[in-house]
C-alpha cells in the first residue's frame, strides 16, 4: 500500500494534530506531502511540545514526530510576497490542500475559497475548524472534551473527573476528514470540479459519543463518571486484582459469555442465580457481583486465567503498560521510523487497514 497513492499531490498548512495527522495518512499511502511551516512562529508548535525528558535545543519533538511522517517540511511566511508566489506554485499543481487556520485568517494567508478556486478549480480543500457555530472561538482538545461530554463522564466521579489521555477530538475530527477528502477525490474522478472540505473538531466530537448519546436522547439517561465501567453490561470494564499483582479487565457481553465465566472461576452456582441470571440483572447488583467475581481471581495468576478465560471464549484482557504494548509484536511491525531535520524519530502507523486481492 506504500506506492497506493503516489500520482497525489498534498499541501498541508494545517498544524498541530487533527489536520497533520490527515497529511501523514496520504504520505502512507505515497502521497507527497509537503508541509507548509508558518515561519513567522517558528514552525508547527508543536515542535516545542516536550518532555521534560527531551532535548530542549531540538527542533523536533516526539509529540510532533507523531504525526509528520514521511512529509517535506517547508517555513514560509505566507504574507510575504515571494513565499506566496512560491506556495502558489504548488497550489496549482495539488490535488489536495489541508488547513486549519482561523475564518478571519483566511484572506490575508491567501487561503480564501474564492482565491483558491482562481488558482486551482480541481483542488480539493479539506479545512479543520473548531466549534461548528463560533468560528473563531480557539479550539484545543480539552476544551472540546469538556464542552462536548466526555470529560463529565469520564473518571471515578464528580469529584475526580479526567480527560482522555491523547486528543481524541483530533483524531476524531482526522478520521471524518480522511474520509471526506476520500470521497471528494471520487467525486472529482467523476466531475473534474474541485471541492471544499469542511470537519469542525465540535462535530466530530459529537459523533464520537455513539451509545451514550442514544442512552440520553431515548432513555433520558445522562452519563455520569463510572470509571471503567459500562452503563449497559456487567460485568463489563471491571478491573479486578490477580494474585501476581496483574490487572485483568473483563467485557461479558451475554448470557452464555458469563456462564463461561464463572465456570472457569468455580463458580457455577452464581451463573444459576436469579439476581446475576440475565444482564439487566447483573447490572443492577453489578457491586455484589463484582465483589463475588474479586474474590476468586485474587487467588489466581494473571497469565494463567487469562488463557483459561480466552480459551473458554470469555472477552478478557491484562491491563498493560504502555511499554509493554509498544514492545508487542503487533506495534513494533506498526512503528514508523523517519528522519526530521536529521533526527531519528518513531511513531506508530496511522492506517490500520490491508487492502487485499480477492
Amino acid at each position: 500500500m506504500d506506492d497506493l497513492l503516489k500520482d497525489l499531490r498534498v499541501i498541508e498548512t494545517a498544524a498541530i494534530l487533527a489536520g497533520p495527522a490527515v497529511g501523514m495518512f496520504f504520505a502512507e499511502l505515497g502521497a507527497r506531502v509537503t508541509k507548509i511551516e508558518n515561519k513567522r512562529a517558528g514552525g508547527d508548535p508543536t515542535r516545542r511540545w516536550k518532555l521534560p525528558s527531551e532535548d530542549p535545543d531540538s527542533r523536533v519533538s516526539a509529540y510532533f514526530s507523531s504525526v509528520n511522517w514521511g512529509k517535506e517540511h517547508v517555513l514560509m511566511d505566507l504574507q510575504d510576497p515571494d513565499d506566496r508566489g512560491r506556495f502558489d506554485a504548488l497550489l496549482r499543481t495539488a490535488d489536495i490542500l489541508i488547513t486549519n487556520h482561523l475564518q478571519e485568517d483566511a484572506k490575508k494567508l491567501g487561503l480564501d475559497r474564492k482565491r483558491l478556486r482562481e488558482l486551482n478549480p480541481t483542488l480539493i480543500c479539506g479545512h479543520i475548524e473548531g466549534f461548528a457555530q463560533q468560528p473563531e472561538r480557539p479550539a484545543f482538545d480539552a476544551v472540546l472534551q469538556a464542552e462536548t461530554g466526555y470529560i463529565s463522564m469520564t473518571g471515578t466521579d464528580r469529584e475526580h473527573l479526567a480527560k482522555l489521555p491523547i486528543a481524541v477530538i483530533d483524531v476524531l475530527a482526522a478520521h471524518q476528514l480522511k474520509e471526506a477528502l476520500l470521497l471528494a477525490l471520487l467525486q472529482r474522478s467523476r466531475t473534474k470540479q474541485g471541492s471544499y472540505v469542511r470537519v469542525s473538531l465540535e462535530e466530530a466530537a459529537l459523533t464520537g459519543l455513539i451509545n451514550q448519546a442514544s442512552n440520553q436522547l431515548m432513555a433520558g439517561h445522562t452519563a455520569r463518571p463510572m470509571g471503567t465501567l459500562h452503563p449497559n453490561i456487567a460485568p463489563y470494564g471491571e478491573l479486578f486484582t490477580c494474585a501476581d499483582g496483574g490487572l485483568v479487565i473483563l467485557a461479558v457481553g451475554t448470557d452464555r459469555q458469563f456462564t463461561r465465566l464463572c465456570a472457569v472461576l468455580g463458580l457455577d452456582e452464581v451463573a444459576s442465580e436469579t439476581r446475576f441470571a440475565t444482564n439487566s440483572a447483573r447490572v443492577r447488583e453489578r457491586a455484589p457481583l463484582a465483589d463475588l467475581l474479586a474474590t476468586r481471581i485474587a487467588s489466581k495468576e494473571r497469565d494463567p486465567l487469562l488463557n483459561d478465560l480466552l480459551r473458554a471464549g470469555v472477552p478478557a484482557g491484562a491491563v498493560r503498560s504502555l511499554a509493554e504494548v509498544m514492545s508487542s509484536p503487533v506495534a513494533r511491525a506498526m512503528t514508523l521510523e523517519r528522519a526530521i531535520d536529521g533526527q531519528k524519530t518513531q511513531r506508530i502507523r496511522g492506517n490500520a487497514f490491508q487492502i487485499e486481492k480477492l
